[in-house]
């Protein structure tokens, strides 16, 4: 059995993979993955890349929760470990990745009068003229 740092890190590597697959973010996904499973038989490195393509539809479908295959993904982690400890690593850094790899700043405008506004609320007039092609 594994310890309870190594369930840790596995489900939070599984909650990334599926914080990836929301944001659309799956080529690196696929990298990503790749490399934990490098170190398994051709059919212990493809596999997880094809359950990967099929999660990933089946969360778009709403054909499975988000907990569903958070779930599944802790359990093939943990089965992989288990057997190839030396990937720890790898998973270790697969739980560490932030879900996005950017920060995203929501913010509010309100504009009044006239001018040129980018963004946000604008007030006052807008004249649109064509200019003569050269």
């Amino acid at each position: 059995m594994l310890d309870e740092a190594t369930m840790a890190v596995t489900t939070g590597a599984a909650g990334n993979i599926v914080a990836y697959m929301l944001n659309g973010r799956m080529d690196a996904l696929r990298t990503r993955v790749a490399r934990v499973f490098r170190h398994g038989t051709d059919e212990q490195h493809t596999r997880p890349l094809h359950a990967l393509e099929a999660d990933a539809a089946s969360l778009a479908g709403r054909q499975a929760s988000e907990a569903e295959i958070a779930a599944r993904w802790t359990a093939l982690l943990i089965s992989y470990l288990a057997s190839h400890p030396e990937a720890r690593e790898d998973v270790v850094a697969l739980a560490s990745l932030s879900g996005t790899g950017k920060t995203t700043t929501i913010g509010s405008q309100k504009n009044l009068g006239s001018g040129t506004f980018i963004g946000g609320d604008n007030y006052g007039d807008i004249n649109v003229t064509s200019r003569p092609e050269a």
